[in-house]
């Protein structure tokens, strides 16, 4: 390579993208790694998604300054930020961004100084910095940057020289985070930023990717156990360390945008020390006219609700982490004992679902694997794809339970050919239930998809739930935090109790020939809320059957379905 003394856009462009492609191209072995903070083995997706989303954004840039390009990956990067090392390594671009401003150029000395202000703004982003992280890589690798930038100017010369001290500070990891001890594996989220900076190199080199091998197998060397046994380290080593629990269950991410006027860095750390009393891993970032949140904690609802007093909610997603250990628990102790896949069982059963109460009245059901979401908290595509595969089923029936989320759970049957995947088209939980209800074993898949979309199309749902803004639907005037009932989704009643706005609901619902009212409360009703809401049911609706239920679902005081 000859001597280079300054990048531009274009080529940091080309550096970010083929950043993104290096840890593409290796996720899966940074996954393996993953048993901090929690052993949930989604580290590498998490940081390849994220990186993903700040190549879309500088995609669209046409510019040849580095500042330009710089400010898309960070705008990119915090946008699609996933999980915990995600949110950290949105953070890392975002400092980054603010080391290259106004800059049509840099130097190996700028360059340097950015990635210094993008560990020093990582660093700040989480309440509990640990060493043996991500962030000591980072901070090793901009520090070794900076020192290399006073003695020398070549822009060439300077990436081998990061790459090499971020590959030494990863191997030490271990002595760091005793975690990383006992399962025989260095940081994951440290090795992901390690596969970006590769990139980096490649990139400036005018290397293709396809030229390199694969971190995985380079992995070897900074590991204590052989290789063979990094996936159930991995899986298993944790739990010294966390009891043999994972003490918070649910990871819960979420954009606050548009922010309420007024909302500035004070209420935004204001809601980091709210989120840090019942949770840990709470990452809170202001970025103009949007707050990313990432919080692990037990209770999903309730970190929504702090959230939503700053303003609306995005992209919402909740998963379960200790589901997500299980699997991981199952899949390394199959490659510890070499043991043979079970065979494949005729028909799966995937629905969504938020809320505990939901989910384990699906699991009664016979419902193989659930995916946590619902409306504001969308799962993608690959959530869907990944639960069927999990299936391990020949046939997987998958209910999406929500109008939004109908779209997704087709996208995916279509991207699963290896198997057949009926998407039965659930608007609500309770048309879910009733699919469920509706199922035969021993009748055909075509007969069962008829039976199981009858099934729900004859049960009619309702929701109560709260407004987040002032607005009119229908020449019905809305005011924030007005208690709205849903009819099939549309607002019906507007009123300022929960209990009267749904039994005015269930009066307009329920008809002469109705029988069963099944009734779902949520994380925000108490059990003598909804019990003091069964008696005015029951005087009511004497004619009907009563079936009460703790959903638990976050936003929604009550679902229930009349048939």
């Amino acid at each position: 390579m000859a001597f280079l003394t300054n990048i531009d856009g274009r080529l940091l462009k080309e550096m970010i993208i083929d950043g993104a492609a290096m840890l593409e191209h290796n996720k899966a072995a940074v996954d393996a790694l993953n048993v901090f903070p929690v052993p949930d083995g989604d580290t590498g997706t998490n940081m390849s998604l994220t990186m993903m989303s700040a190549v879309k954004e500088i995609s669209a840039v046409d510019s040849a300054e580095v500042s330009v390009v710089a400010a898309a990956a960070a705008r990119g990067a915090l946008k699609g930020a996933r999980g915990n090392s995600g949110v950290i390594l949105s953070q890392l671009f975002r400092g980054f961004s603010e080391g290259m401003k106004n800059l049509a150029t840099a130097d190996a000395a700028a360059f340097a100084g950015a990635l210094k202000l993008g560990a020093d703004r990582a660093y700040k982003a989480v309440m509990k910095p640990r060493e043996g992280t991500i962030l000591t890589v980072a901070r090793a690798v901009a520090d070794s940057a900076q020192d290399f930038a006073v003695r020398q100017t070549d822009f060439s010369a300077l990436l081998p020289r990061m790459i090499e001290s971020g590959n030494e500070t990863l191997k030490r990891t271990p002595d760091l985070l005793p975690v990383l001890k006992e399962a025989g594996v260095v940081d994951s989220g440290g090795a992901g930023l390690m596969a970006i900076y590769l990139g980096y190199k490649m990139a400036v080199d005018g290397e293709e990717i396809e030229n390199v091998s694969d971190i995985a197998k380079n992995l070897t060397a900074l590991m204590e156990k052989p290789a063979a046994q990094i996936e159930a380290g991995a899986a298993t080593g944790a739990a010294s360390d966390a009891g043999g629990e994972i003490e918070f269950g649910y990871c819960t991410e979420t954009f606050i945008t548009p922010l309420k006027e007024g909302t500035d860095e004070k209420d935004a750390n204001a809601l980091r020390d709210k989120l840090m009393e019942f949770g840990d891993c709470v990452l809170v970032v202001l970025d103009e006219n949007l707050i990313k949140v990432h919080c692990h904690s037990n209770d999903p609802g309730r970190v929504l609700r702090y959230c939503i007093r700053l303003g609306e909610l995005d992209n919402v997603k909740v998963e379960n982490m200790r589901s997500q250990h299980r699997t991981l628990i199952a899949e390394a102790q199959d490659l510890h004992e070499d043991a043979i896949p079970p065979m494949e069982k005729d028909v799966g059963f995937v629905a969504v679902a938020a809320g505990e109460g939901l989910a384990a009245l699906f699991r009664d059901l016979t419902v193989d694997e659930i995916v946590q979401g619902g409306q504001t908290m969308n799962p993608s595509t690959e959530d869907i794809v990944k639960a069927v595969q999990r299936c391990k089923s020949r046939t997987t029936f998958v209910l999406p339970n929500n109008k939004n989320i109908v779209m997704a759970a087709q996208q995916a049957a279509e991207l699963l050919q290896d198997r057949t995947v009926v998407v039965v088209p659930t608007k609500t939980v309770p048309q879910g239930v009733a699919a469920m209800i509706a199922y035969v074993p021993d009748a055909s898949v075509d007969e069962n998809r008829a039976r199981m979309e009858e099934a729900a199309q004859a049960v009619r749902s309702g929701s109560v739930t709260y407004a987040v803004r002032d607005s009119s639907f229908d020449g019905k005037e809305i005011h924030e935090h007005d208690i709205l009932g849903l009819d099939e989704g549309k607002v019906a009643f507007v009123g300022t109790e929960v209990s009267s706005v749904t039994m005015d609901l269930l009066r307009s619902m329920v008809g002469p020939d109705s029988e069963l009212i099944t009734l779902f409360y949520g994380a925000d009703v108490s059990e003598e809320d909804a019990e003091a809401l069964r008696g005015q049911i029951e005087q009511d609706f004497p004619q009907c059957e009563l079936e009460m239920l703790a959903g638990g679902q976050p936003l929604y005081y009550y679902l229930f379905s009349v048939e």
